[in-house]
């Protein structure tokens, strides 16, 4: 079934997941932070590290700079970041403090400091023109992405960069319906071998429904101009699967 209109989608998106994005999806995340790594890897066919890289290489980052991950989870972003350059003062934001602790776990098995912070990324706690960098990987799908993005672009300093990756809607139906049979398959095995709770599990139809419902690459982009970002691309894999988007907060004009 074709999704709603643009101008109507996040409405639509609400109106069908909001009750479950602000009183269920936590629960759910809560059980998945202690296999969350294992359980990608395996649903990614071994390829979860390989986004990741992919991922890294869009993103650009200078010495010192000041980062924001949003949605960070287990903090692979975090990490991947120090490891490319360990003088970045790097900050986390997720709503699940189970999350968080297994990437604070994983932060500091590597000497890593990253700064955490748990709450509702929708309204970062964070003052305005803040961050060089802000980063969100693999949870868009969850979030009311219009009002996440506008927050983004108000902590991001003037000429500062967002650097999204996540799952999209294919444009190809064909692919699209391969692609969520793939999802359907995948979603059950792993669940079976990492031993998914009943609170974890019930979401499966979940992760395919709000996939259906959400954005190509190209409307993701036309989403980031409109919010006011400027320089928006963005680079696909698996024919639209899969993207990765750059966008710039624009510089006020003298």
């Amino acid at each position: 079934m074709a999704p709603p209109p643009l101008a109507s989608r996040e409405a639509v998106r609400e109106q069908r997941f909001g009750e479950l994005w602000t009183n269920d999806l936590n629960d759910a995340f809560a059980d998945i932070a202690r296999y969350y790594d294992r359980a990608n890897e395996i649903a990614a066919l071994g390829l979860w590290s390989t986004f990741l890289k992919r991922f890294m290489q869009t993103v650009d980052i200078a010495p010192q700079q000041k980062v924001l991950d949003v949605c960070a989870g287990t903090n692979a972003i975090g990490v991947a970041l120090l490891k490319r350059e360990p003088t970045l003062d790097v900050h986390a934001m997720d709503r699940s403090a189970e999350m968080q602790t297994v990437g604070q776990q994983n932060a500091k098995a590597l000497g890593f400091t990253i700064k955490s912070t748990i709450g509702d990324v929708h309204t970062l706690p964070f003052p305005d023109n803040h961050f060089d960098v802000v980063t969100l990987q693999f949870a868009s799908r969850h979030l009311r992405v219009r009002e996440v993005f506008s927050e983004i672009l108000r902590v991001l300093k003037p000429g500062g960069h967002f650097h999204h990756s996540d799952m999209l809607r294919p444009r190809n139906p064909i692919v699209k319906n391969l692609y969520y049979a793939y999802l359907r398959t995948c979603l059950n095995f792993t669940s079976l071998i990492v031993g998914s709770s009943p609170a974890a599990t019930r979401f499966k139809q979940y992760f395919i429904d709000a996939l259906d419902l959400f954005y190509t690459a190209e409307e993701l982009s036309i989403v980031l101009r409109e919010l006011g970002f400027v320089q928006v691309s963005v680079d696909t894999v698996f024919h639209g699967m899969i993207g990765f988007h750059r966008a710039v907060k624009p510089v006020a004009k003298a």
